[in-house]
């Protein structure tokens, strides 16, 4: 499935509606999301929790399917697709940063990062070697045969975004990336997603309930009880 290049955007939301059933009555978890993202924009889906943010994700993702409405991924309707081509779909196209960071434990982060080119058929000495070098380019040089038990937090969340980006997928959905780290180390993970989405020309979805965090997107969609209630541009930090 392929996904087009062409100058249209990304990712087309239409008239979403995502509904639960709770005991006898439905919750509305979103009502009518209309929204379209560009080729290589961080766009930060923003808001408190409850507010409906995480159903956006997992719907734009495909891990959930909306009640009604659309969801368009580089002219694909994902929303339409079956469970095994959505599987297909996210291992060739979408890349994930997890707050929880959702390494294997039994696995090196060499062996981690290259997960998306095992995926994809690519040999085991030539993902390795593409893992070692984005390990590289994340700054861990030093733990290419480590475990993730045997390292911090910020380093796992640094393995988590070379494997995230390491297939250059078309969109990366970050949710709350920076949630279980110090700081210090939260400004080090998104200027690294940043420069990564400007370096390969990729989309950043990133949820976040944190200011500090929506002050990294080129743009800000705020949600409050399932709604859009503002879609505004802003300036991206400067790295």
């Amino acid at each position: 499935m392929r996904v087009s290049a062409r100058a249209q955007p990304i990712i087309e939301v239409k008239n979403l509606h995502k509904e639960y059933p709770l005991g006898e009555e439905t919750v509305v978890a979103l009502g009518q999301i209309n929204l379209t993202v560009q080729r290589g924009e961080i766009c930060c889906i923003f808001g408190t929790s409850g507010s409906g943010k995480s159903t956006l994700l997992n719907l734009l993702a495909g891990m959930e399917k909306p009640t009604s409405g659309e969801v368009w991924i580089g002219g694909v309707p994902v929303s339409r697709l079956s469970e095994e081509q959505l599987a297909a779909f996210r291992q060739r196209h979408l890349g994930f940063v997890f707050q929880s960071y959702n390494l294997l434990p039994g696995l090196t982060a060499t062996e981690n990062v290259a997960m998306p080119l095992m995926f994809r058929g690519v040999g085991q000495q030539q993902r390795e070697s593409a893992a070692r070098e984005m390990l590289c380019r994340v700054g861990l040089s030093h733990r290419l045969d480590h475990y993730p038990g045997q390292m911090s937090g910020g380093q796992q969340q640094r393995a988590g975004i070379a494997r995230a980006f390491l297939a250059r997928p078309d969109v990366v959905f970050a949710d709350e990336p920076t949630g279980n780290l110090d700081s210090k180390t939260t400004v080090e993970v998104m200027e690294m997603i940043c420069a990564f989405s400007r370096d390969f020309h990729q989309t950043i979805i990133l949820v976040s309930h944190d200011p500090e965090m929506a002050a990294y997107a080129d743009r800000i969609v705020t949600l409050i009880d399932g709604a859009i209630v503002k879609d505004e541009l802003t300036h991206r930090r400067e790295l």
